[in-house]
C-alpha cells in the first residue's frame, strides 16, 4: 500500500472513531431534549449531527477503498452511491454550521426576538430548505460527472465516470470536465464564499457583545470561544482546501492532482465538530464528564 494510501485510511479511522460515537451521541442528546422542549439551537445541531451520521456511516467505503490502495474493487453503484454520501454532508455542514453561527448571534443581540414562539417553526423551515438545496445542488456534479462522451474525445477514451475502471471518481473526460468545473465553481459560492463571511460576521458581533456585557459568566464566554474556533478550523482545514481545488481546476480546466489532498483534509470535518456539539450541549459535557471520570478510574494516569 502507498504513502498516500496509508494516510488516507489513517485519516478514515481517526474521523470515525472520533465522530461516529461523539454524532450518535449528540444526535440523542437532541432528540430527548427537542422532545422534551424544542429550541432552535438544538435542532440545528440536531441536523448537524444527522449530517455526520450520513457522512461516517458511509465512510467505511473510503476506509475500504484506501486499504486496496485507491483501486475501487467493489461494485461501480457502490462508487456512484458513495460520491453522494461523501459530499453532500460537506455541503450541508457548511450551511448548518453558518445556521449555529446566526442562532447564536441572534440569541445575545436580539434576546426578546429570539423568544418569539414561532422561532421553532422558522428554525425548522430553514432545516428543511437547506436540506432541499444541498439535494439539488449535488445533483449537478453529480449528473456531470456520470454523463457520457458523445463523440471522440481528444484527451481520453473513457466514457463514464470510473475512468479505469478500478478508480473512482478520479479521471474525467473533457466534456465531463467542460460540465463539472462549473459546477463546482457554484459550489464554492454557495456553501464556502457565502457561509464564510456570515460566520465570521456573528461570531465577531458575539465576541464582541460578550465582551461589552459583564454579566456573561467566564465559562460561557469560554465556550463561545470555543465554538467560534471550533467553527473556524473546519471552515480553515476542511473547507477551505477543498474548495480551493475547485476554484484551481476552474481557473485551469483540469482536475488537479491535489485534490487528493484536500478530500482527505476535508474528511476531518466530522472530528472539528464534536468541538461544536460540546460547547453548546450541556448535556454533552456531562456526559463526556462521566466518561471521563470512569476512565480515569479503569485506567490511573
Amino acid at each position: 500500500m502507498s504513502e498516500d494510501s496509508t494516510a488516507f485510511l489513517a485519516i478514515y479511522i481517526i474521523t470515525f472513531l472520533i465522530g461516529f460515537p461523539n454524532a450518535v451521541l449528540a444526535f440523542c442528546l437532541c432528540i430527548r431534549k427537542i422532545l422534551r422542549r424544542p429550541i432552535p439551537i438544538d435542532i440545528f445541531v440536531l441536523n448537524l449531527s444527522l449530517s455526520d451520521l450520513f457522512f461516517l456511516t458511509f465512510l467505511p467505503l473510503k476506509m475500504k477503498e484506501a486499504a486496496d490502495d485507491m483501486i475501487w474493487k467493489m461494485p461501480d453503484a457502490l462508487c456512484r452511491f458513495s460520491v453522494l454520501m461523501f459530499f453532500a454532508p460537506l455541503y450541508s455542514s457548511s450551511l448548518f454550521l453558518t445556521a449555529i453561527s446566526a442562532e447564536r448571534y441572534v440569541c445575545v443581540a436580539f434576546p426578546v426576538k429570539y423568544k418569539s414562539p414561532k422561532r421553532i417553526i422558522y428554525t425548522t423551515l430553514i432545516c428543511v430548505c437547506i436540506w432541499v438545496l444541498v439535494v439539488v445542488t449535488s445533483v449537478f456534479p453529480y449528473t456531470a460527472a456520470y454523463s457520457d462522451s458523445d463523440g471522440v474525445d481528444n484527451t481520453t477514451n473513457i466514457n463514464n465516470l470510473v475512468a479505469e475502471p478500478q478508480r473512482c471518481y478520479s479521471n474525467f473526460t473533457a466534456k465531463q470536465l467542460k460540465a463539472l468545473l462549473p459546477a463546482r465553481l457554484g459550489i464554492v459560492v454557495m456553501f464556502f464564499l457565502l457561509p464564510l463571511p456570515i460566520c465570521c460576521f456573528c461570531y465577531i458581533s458575539l465576541i464582541c457583545n460578550l465582551i461589552k456585557c459583564p454579566l456573561f459568566k467566564r465559562q460561557r464566554k469560554l465556550r463561545v470561544i470555543g465554538l467560534v474556533a471550533g467553527t473556524l478550523l473546519v471552515f480553515a482545514i476542511c473547507f477551505a482546501p477543498y474548495n480551493a481545488s475547485h476554484i484551481a481546476g476552474f481557473v485551469k480546466k483540469e482536475n488537479p492532482d491535489w485534490r487528493m489532498t484536500t478530500l482527505m483534509l476535508s474528511t476531518l470535518n466530522a472530528c472539528f465538530d464534536p468541538i461544536i456539539y460540546f460547547c453548546i450541549s450541556k448535556d454533552m459535557r456531562r456526559v463526556i464528564k462521566i466518561c471521563a471520570k470512569a476512565l480515569r478510574t479503569y485506567i490511573p494516569i
